[in-house]
């Protein structure tokens, strides 16, 4: 049987396994994600899996790739600059505000043309204005985006804009037909932009991701993960990235289902930055009808439903005042762990804490560091700029590197933009503390928990009396959280959607087992799939307080990777026929528009047509061999006691798995 590679990018590690069809995981290794270019982060993990399994890199014969890419892209604003050809519409239509906010500035070109609602031609391309404004613009652009008036009624005039556009610029061009078949323009259009925005970024990781592969000596076809949990070959990837939004999370669902073996469940993934829920069914994560939400905008790409919450392993560590009490916060924001910081600049973080150790009085400063992350895109003000060249030495203690309220608000807004992150105490650390982790430094971790301890609240007590009381503190938020967020999102998934259920005076009371004259309960009726490298520690005690079964399978660590490979080719055809007068029945195909006189035979003819474009999809896709399933969707209305056909979806999905290189 083949062996197969899969790799996921995460917030704090790069996995890769190595997978035997016959016997499953041989080997698993991580790697530190290098975010600046996550193919460095790539290769150390695939360097360390080859060298742990003792398999030639020649034997493997297939890769695929879950990345975090597209997602923190859309998240963060990067991405290239773009030109909306927008065919048919008109300026009031380039003005709607999640439209103009994704456009973010980026030139539109207004081209007639365009289609009306049956399908039919409006007016002619204006083939003209486009070739000259395309290249009057082309010098300032990365790519274009081409939405055109009912489009995905018959592609045609998108497919004549494409091809003027390669001609007189040679850019990259995403069609808004290519991306989804559903109808609402304007929406169309705003996924269509921030696919032409991801292009450059995607094809730079994967052409990276396969000069490493080839340095390793592995020559093996490349999958990438869809944001639905389905493979599909980096080819189509590069020219559709929007489609890997949620990638990470999908290939876990995935991944955690077949490590299982369950169909149903909650599968929560805890990572460094984030935990990820996702509801399992039928063995596939449950895919979102209203279209993946990512950096506030709505797009109409597939993608699985998730729920995240800004609670993981390296989730900042801070104390709240309540009038006179304290208490501890967890995240939203990410940190390096000290542990880890230690493990890597060991000299530099132990003398600092046992200077900060030595000083008389607290300072909310002590055990906390500045690091720069990312290089700035545009120019940043003089105090920050001053903050950056200082961090470009290396890690800074905080209380030596900020000297007044100014330059701490600075330092602030370096981590808000993703200039710069903080290392500060973490749950990672406290499980380091309690000896339930021990992967980096356990001592830099118990100096952090101290000086923490240290802190004061409003009556001058130290916040705890030693570091092992506040490290099982720092462990009991996280689990109870965890239990909090695991409820809010099954209740959400059973048309619960009030905002803070999980925290109800009377769900609290079940999670804390009230017994009195009323017994209060509150529980999951399918288990919860603990996955991530620290699903062992938490989910045990984390299920137990929302009365479910913990599954933590073998291999959860890297449940993500062996979902990269484990994952199939899923795509879908959508034809659509309509009746623009009686008795005459449209088929509205990607190849062409075609009438009928009767609806058996527009049926016919369409469910042949949508069988050959999916398995041409497929192929296309990257799956080996192909099964494919049709249904039809017929929509009549009753008129004067008559029947009358409206229209039909005929949908053909088809599913397989990817070649293998041998």
């Amino acid at each position: 049987m083949a062996i197969l590679l899969g790799i996921d990018t995460g917030g704090t590690f790069t996995d890769a396994v190595l997978y035997d069809e016959a016997s499953g995981v041989v080997a698993k290794a991580k790697s530190l994600t290098t975010h600046h270019d996550l193919a460095i982060g790539v290769g150390g993990a695939v360097g360390a899996v080859i060298e742990a399994s003792a398999i030639a890199p020649g034997v493997i014969a297939l890769v695929s790739l879950s990345t975090t890419l597209a997602t923190n892209a859309m998240v963060e604003g990067q991405g290239g600059r773009v030109g909306l050809v927008y065919i048919g519409f008109d300026a009031a239509d380039a003005e709607r505000p999640d439209l103009k906010a994704a456009l973010n500035g980026d030139p539109v070109i207004l081209v007639g043309g365009g289609h009306d609602a049956m399908g039919q031609p409006r007016m002619p391309l204006d083939a003209e204005t486009l070739a000259a404004e395309a290249r009057r613009l082309a010098p300032g652009l990365t790519g274009f985006a081409v939405t055109g008036r009912f489009a995905v009624l018959d592609p045609s005039h998108e497919i004549a804009a494409r091809d003027i556009l390669r001609r007189e610029t040679g850019l990259p061009v995403t069609c808004g037909h290519e991306l989804s078949a559903r109808l609402d323009g304007p929406k169309r259009a705003l996924t269509c932009v921030l696919n032409a925005r991801l292009i450059h970024l995607l094809e730079m990781l994967i052409a990276a991701t396969e000069g490493r592969l080839a340095a390793l000596g592995i020559q093996a076809p490349l999958m990438v993960v869809r944001g639905d949990g389905s493979l599909v070959s980096a080819e189509v990837a590069k020219a559709r990235p929007i489609e890997t939004i949620f990638s990470g999370p999908a290939a876990s669902a995935v991944g955690g289902a077949f490590l299982a073996g369950t169909q149903e469940a909650l599968v929560s993934d805890i990572g460094g930055t984030t935990t990820d829920v996702v509801v399992l069914r039928q063995g596939r994560p449950r895919i979102d009808p209203a279209g993946a939400l990512i950096g506030g905008f709505r797009t109409m790409v597939e993608a699985i439903a998730i729920r995240t919450c800004g609670l993981g392993g390296d989730s900042e560590v801070t104390l709240e005042q309540h009038g006179l009490e304290a208490s501890l916060k967890l995240g939203p924001r990410r940190a390096i762990p000290l542990s880890l910081l230690a493990a890597s600049h060991g000299d530099l973080v132990h003398a600092t804490l046992e200077r900060q150790l030595g000083a008389d009085m607290p300072n909310d400063l002590h055990g906390r560091f500045a690091l720069s992350l990312n290089p700035p895109l545009a120019e940043v003000p003089a105090l920050e700029a001053e903050l950056l060249g200082r961090l470009a030495q290396g890690p800074q203690p905080a209380d030596r590197l900020i000297a007044n309220r100014r330059e701490l608000n600075a330092l602030q807004r370096l981590v808000n933009r993703r200039l710069a992150i903080m290392a500060s105490l973490t749950p990672s650390d406290a499980a380091h503390v309690l000896g339930l982790h021990a992967a980096w430094d356990r001592d830099a971790a118990a100096k952090g928990a101290l000086l923490f301890s240290r802190r004061r609240n409003a009556m001058g007590l130290p916040f705890a009396a030693t570091p092992d009381i506040l490290a099982r503190r720092i462990i009991e938020v996280l689990t109870r959280r965890s239990a909090e967020f695991l409820l809010e999102c099954a209740l959400a998934e059973d048309g619960f959607q009030e905002a803070g259920l999980s925290r109800h005076v009377l769900a609290a009371a079940a999670l804390d087992g009230h017994e009195g004259l009323v017994r209060i309960g509150l529980s999951l009726t399918t288990p919860v799939v603990g996955l991530g490298a620290s699903a062992a520690t938490y989910y045990g005690a984390i299920a137990a307080l929302v009365g479910a079964p913990a599954l933590v399978p073998e291999h959860a660590e890297v449940a993500n990777a062996v979902g990269a490979v484990v994952g199939g080719v899923h795509v879908s055809a959508e034809l659509r026929i309509l009746q623009p007068v009686e008795g005459v029945f449209r088929v509205l195909a990607r190849s062409g528009t075609r009438d009928f006189g009767d609806l058996g035979a527009a049926l016919a003819h369409a469910e042949e047509t949508a069988r050959a474009q999916a398995h041409a999809d497929a192929l296309e896709a990257g799956a080996a061999s192909v099964e494919i399933a049709v249904t039809v969707d017929e929509k009549k209305a009753v008129t004067e006691g008559r029947e009358i056909f409206v229209e039909a979806l005929v949908t053909a999905r088809a599913s397989g798995r990817p070649r293998i290189g041998r």
